[in-house]
């Protein structure tokens, strides 16, 4: 036995958390609303699908912020229902059945539902039930704009007639701003809802929480995750170390009455200042050659980068929750294309260099530095121990402008996919290489003989 005493040593490090850090309790206090929003903001409008996703009588399910959402594309006029029959649950979207225009029927026990209002208008087998036009299942508000389709998701009793329009969930426009947002470096931002925009883009499932994606996409730190892309090094680019604030007003909030609501950043202005050197490393930069661009969000969490990654283009990125933690993260690129000729060299430009080298090269590396965080928040405990400093102020700005402006905190999905993490559905789809995502897996016809 070993008589000697255990040798104590020193800790160097320190564990606790500094009465330094740029979230302290006040500040955090005041995005609490924030942080509770693990499962979106609703009452807002969000993208959906593709125009080109949804053709002549076509059914889609898909979920958002842990909403079940059915759409069906009639006469050109697409609608948007619950997905989830109010009689036992069944999500109308996995085996899409459709007897005439104006419903949709659910295909295991013949509940239908009017298109236009969602009311239960019959019963396939039992017409004369009491239960038939006295109830029914959401419906919920569709746009279609630059060849994307919004829905507005609501709660079950949030008043139609307080519905905004589309335009005060996208970021601001220009010229209409450009006063208050002077930006002599480069042209007009185009907006989705210009006449002649195009969008073209991609939408994937991420796997965190949708929070975490957000504010990647406006975090001025994390410049250097990008610093070995191809894109970088195919345009002989060299990045700073990083961007730190360098004014007492770097960010100027949007809070107007009927506009939306969120954050711009002064970019590129003597309000933020390049990091060139840092010492303790031996890391220095000589000179900047990079691609001037300005980041702004708002509310429900829709970024918007001006000049990206070119004149005349504004890439759109959003954070559509599906779960506490799976975000449907859309990537999108618009330009007004005046001519059919114009639009075929868009489209051709965005097929051989934006999306191999932008979204998938670049925002890739942003997929899997979202997913480094998410086990740390996943619990909600890292909303509390993460230590933020300078750099993140743009971050603490956001949380607090969504705090103050959004229209309802999503409550955790009920009867949906994720809702329980382990379920045995849940673990057979896995077993069988299917990863949880966005669309509803359809139900195929199985022969019994």
């Amino acid at each position: 036995m070993n008589e000697a005493a255990p040798i104590r040593r020193r800790s160097t490090v320190r564990m606790n958390t500094s009465d330094k850090r740029l979230n302290d309790s006040a500040s955090q206090s005041q995005y609490q609303p924030y942080k509770d929003a693990a499962w979106g903001f609703v009452n807002h409008w969000y993208p959906a699908l593709f125009s080109e996703e949804l053709p002549e009588d076509k059914v889609e399910g898909i979920q958002i912020c842990g909403i079940p959402i059915v759409l069906r594309r009639v006469d050109g006029k697409i609608y948007a229902l619950k997905d989830q029959c109010l009689h036992r649950g069944v999500r109308l979207s996995a085996k899409p059945t459709c007897f005439n225009k104006s419903s949709i029927t659910c295909w295991y026990h013949g509940f239908t539902f009017d298109l236009a209002d969602g009311l239960l208008s019959t019963i396939v087998a039992n017409p004369d039930d009491p239960l038939v036009g006295t109830t029914g299942i959401t419906s919920y508000p569709v746009e279609e704009a630059g060849g994307m389709i919004f829905v507005f998701v609501r709660e079950d009793d949030y008043p139609l007639d307080d519905v905004p329009p589309l335009s005060q969930d996208l970021p601001i426009r220009f010229p209409e701003n450009n006063a208050r947002f002077p930006h002599p470096l480069w042209p007009d931002a185009p907006s989705l809802l210009d006449e002649g925009a195009v969008a073209l883009g991609l939408h994937r499932t991420g796997q965190s929480n949708w929070r975490i994606a957000c504010e990647n996409g406006f975090d001025n730190a994390h410049i250097l995750i990008h610093k070995d892309n191809t894109i970088v090094h195919a345009l002989n680019w060299v990045l700073p170390l990083g961007i730190l604030p360098n004014h007492e007003e770097p960010i100027t909030l949007t809070e107007d009455e009927d506009g939306p609501k969120g954050l711009m950043q002064w970019l590129f202005t003597d309000r933020w200042k390049p990091v060139m050197e840092n010492p303790a490393l031996g890391l220095k930069i000589d000179a900047l050659n990079g691609r001037f661009y300005r980041t702004s969000v708002v509310l429900p969490g829709c970024l918007m980068v001006e000049n990206w990654p070119e004149e005349h283009i504004v890439q759109y990125e959003w954070y559509v929750p599906i779960t506490d933690d799976l975000y449907e993260y859309w990537e999108v690129m618009v330009r007004v294309c005046k001519t059919d000729q114009e639009k075929a060299a868009f489209k051709h430009r965005f097929d051989h260099v934006f999306m191999p080298l932008c979204l998938r090269g670049f925002n890739d590396c942003d997929l899997y530095a979202r997913e480094a965080m998410e086990e740390f928040y996943a619990d909600g405990t890292g909303w509390d121990n993460e230590q933020l400093a300078a750099t993140d102020v743009s971050a603490i700005t956001w949380r607090k402008v969504a705090s103050r402006w959004n229209r309802g905190i999503a409550k955790p999905g009920k009867g949906v996919p994720g809702a329980t993490k382990t379920s045995s559905i849940r673990l057979r789809r896995l077993a069988e290489g299917k990863a949880p995502g966005y669309f509803v897996e359809k139900i195929e016809d199985v022969n019994t003989y």
